[in-house]
């Protein structure tokens, strides 16, 4: 997974506000794993959309 690329093309700022124990493990995490913060965060929310597609309307069909 250390070589995929994340955050390509054009970006855009998101600012949010999470609990403070959220923050500081993605912080360890990025200085465990020598993968950026920005990358990590783009990793789980990438992984969180796959998993939740009907928050975007869409629904799986089983055909």
């Amino acid at each position: 997974m250390k070589s995929q690329k994340h955050n390509q093309g054009e970006l855009k700022q998101l600012s949010v506000k999470i609990e403070k124990d959220i923050v500081e493990n993605i912080e360890k995490m990025a200085e465990v794993s020598g993968i950026a913060i920005d990358d990590l965060v783009v990793i789980a929310l990438k992984r969180f959309k796959a998993s939740h597609g009907d928050y975007l309307g869409k629904t799986p069909t089983f055909d």
